[in-house]
């Protein structure tokens, strides 16, 4: 009985030693670490730009006359076809003036008349014949006045459009010009976003320069917009404290979904050719530049920088610091050192780019 615990001690030393041997066998084991190429491929990247979408026709509806505002005839918000009334100014004082440009008229159409008679016969020279035709004339200019007057306090929709906020209420004394509300054709909406002195002349200068760029727009809900527009036009000049250039890109707006004055952002691809791509995740950055970590011949991994270029989805552009040739550590960035000599395995870069979430061709 008292040879158990001496039997117990001796298995329990046994198995301590062994897991002590086999602990030291891993830690003594060669890590095996990932490499791959840089590769030169044709791609295309996605430039993102803020931009202001604003309606193809937005204008102020001012009152042409002063005058009570006797019937508001729309409400904010609503949609109004071309010719519909929205307003109307308390006519009386100019149907009044209408009235009394027509009697004189009248009166100067008679004397006109009498006058020619009179001409006719020889009674009355040429020119008392002339001034009776001219303040006939007259007469008639005031008529249409007058009644362009009166058109005024009928204020009608110029197109189609939405009606924004009301800025008077019926009963309100209106003066000449003064802003009753706005309105907006949504059919087209013209979104402006700011480019860059270098992407404004990588596109001009583009081989497709004669093909409209077609753009999408993300909305401030970040969900794409369910159309896409076309660059049609690029403002004349830079501003000189940004160095930035307007562009304007037209989207169609059936559904109506977007109003005049809302945010975003233009979305616009860019052609990428020839560029050479090594994968994000194989770089590290200290004090805002780029480096990776290069296997020599002699298996030796060393520091080096490198330039990028465009930024993709999970992959640079390098533009310098690298050739196609060089063997760049894909994994593992963390756990070697500058002269460290390692054990790798170099995969294909084509093999690693199919496993990355990206486009490339």
């Amino acid at each position: 009985m008292k040879k158990y615990p001496i039997y117990m001690g001796l298995l329990v030393m046994f198995i301590i030693s062994i897991g002590c041997e086999s602990h030291k066998e891993e830690k003594h084991e060669e890590r095996t670490f990932q490499v791959t190429n840089p590769i030169y491929k044709d791609t295309s990247i996605t430039k993102e730009y803020v931009c202001q979408v604003h309606s193809i026709r937005n204008i102020e509806l001012r009152a042409m006359e002063k005058g009570y505002l006797q019937e508001i005839k729309v409400d904010e918000g609503q949609k109004v076809q071309k010719g519909q009334m929205m307003f109307q100014i308390m006519p009386n004082i100019y149907q009044a003036e209408l009235q009394k440009a027509k009697a004189e008229n009248d009166a100067a159409s008679i004397e006109y008349q009498n006058t020619k008679l009179l001409a006719d016969n020889q009674v009355v020279s040429p020119n008392e014949l002339a001034l009776a035709k001219a303040n006939f004339e007259k007469s008639k200019a005031e008529v249409k006045l007058a009644e362009t007057h009166l058109g005024f306090t009928n204020i009608k929709a110029p197109f189609d459009g939405i009606m924004d906020h009301l800025h008077v209420r019926e009963g309100s004394m209106l003066e000449e010009g003064e802003l009753l509300t706005t309105l907006s054709d949504n059919s087209q909406m013209w979104v402006y976003f700011n480019v860059p002195e270098a992407e404004y002349l990588d596109y001009i200068m583009s081989a497709k320069k004669e093909e409209k760029k077609e753009v999408s727009l993300l909305m401030a809900n970040n969900k794409k917009f369910n159309q896409n527009g076309i660059v049609e036009t690029i403002e004349g000049e830079f501003n000189n404290e940004t160095g930035n250039i307007a562009f304007r890109a037209t989207f169609p707006n059936p559904d109506g979904i977007l109003r005049h004055g809302e945010t975003g952002t233009v979305l616009m691809k860019t052609a990428l050719n020839h560029a050479l791509l090594i994968p994000q995740k194989a770089t590290f950055e200290v004090l805002d530049k780029h480096f990776v970590f290069v296997v020599d011949q002699d298996n030796v991994v060393r520091q080096r920088e490198v330039k990028v270029g465009a930024e993709l989805s999970n992959l640079f552009e390098v533009t310098q610091g690298l050739e196609e040739n060089d063997k760049v550590l894909l994994e593992g960035i963390r756990l070697v050192k500058d002269g460290q000599k390692i054990k790798f395995e170099l995969e294909k870069a084509d093999d690693v780019l199919a496993h990355l979430d990206i486009y490339a061709e």
